[in-house]
């Protein structure tokens, strides 16, 4: 019997983040180009195991997917049990601009999804400068919200599986089963009360309409990918976001839903690969 070892190699790392020390975890695979992944509110880095085992990617890009605080196999920071997790955008850039500063990352690539999506909007406008391209994944600058996070953190009901049900219906019905629901079974594995400490960046602090201008696409590509599916960020707010951005290279994504790279990794990687190609000919 042969065992089938994977390339990706995970390890710790710890720097600070609002002047709190943080063990944050990471995995890699490949080399050259620094990839670095964002993933989805509630979730962890395994969304994009995928492309870590991708050769067609791995060939040409050192892969880099974390873990936030709070989330996977990350710690939330000292004194956690005393206060309650909210993601705000400023937080949330300094976490990524330290972690790449932690690893030493020069000009990496970037890509997020959802809240790593919308982040990827800010970091173009204020932050442009320090990565080589950004692709937002199911990106937009605002979305109108279609849920309720008041109750998602409360003793009478179990939050892993309320935030998977919330999801569920977010995976484009093409998806193979075997990824909908490998991509469900990491929100049931969420810490108490992050998917709503996230989602307060998603619904409450993260609306950037109207403060996107000056982004320089000449001098960082913006690349804006979503899924046909998607209806909590739709194609319809991702033109939307683009037609403000000089520049900006929009894809409508066919049978795919709100989680490509971990739902349907295989039609996601006919999307993704071309860009990482235009990326890496620059």
């Amino acid at each position: 019997m042969t065992a089938a070892l994977e390339p990706i190699v995970g390890r710790y790392v710890s720097f600070d983040i609002a002047g709190k020390t943080c063990r944050v975890y990471f995995e890699e695979a490949g080399s050259g180009i620094p990839l670095v992944c964002l993933h989805t509110a509630g979730a962890d880095s395994r969304q994009y195991r995928h492309m870590m085992c991708d050769a067609d990617i791995t060939s040409r890009y050192r892969v880099i997917a974390f873990d936030l605080p709070w989330h996977g196999k990350s710690y939330p920071p000292e004194g956690w049990q005393d206060e309650e997790y909210r993601l705000s955008t400023e937080l949330y850039v300094e976490t990524i601009l330290a972690f790449c500063d932690a690893l030493a990352l020069d000009r990496p690539a970037l890509i997020g999804c959802s809240i790593g999506g919308r982040i990827v909007l800010q970091l173009a406008h204020l932050h442009g400068e320090r990565f080589r391209a950004l692709i937002g994944v199911e990106a937009a600058d605002f979305q109108e919200p279609w849920y309720d996070i008041a109750w998602l953190h409360r003793g009478d009901v179990h939050g892993g599986e309320v935030c998977a049900a919330l999801v569920s219906g977010l995976v484009a019905p093409q998806s193979p089963a075997v990824h909908r629901h490998e991509t469900l079974w990491q929100y049931m594995q969420g810490g108490p009360g992050v998917f709503r400490g996230d989602l307060y960046f998603y619904r409450v602090d993260g609306d950037l309409r109207g403060r996107l201008d000056g982004i320089r696409t000449d001098r960082c590509p913006l690349y804006l990918l979503t899924g046909e599916y998607d209806f909590s960020c739709t194609p319809e707010d991702t033109l939307r976001t683009a037609a403000g951005i000089p520049g900006a290279q929009v894809t409508v994504m066919r049978e795919l839903g709100h989680f490509p790279m971990s739902e349907n990794p295989r039609q996601f990687r006919g999307y993704v690969l071309p860009v990482l190609d235009a990326i890496a000919r620059r």
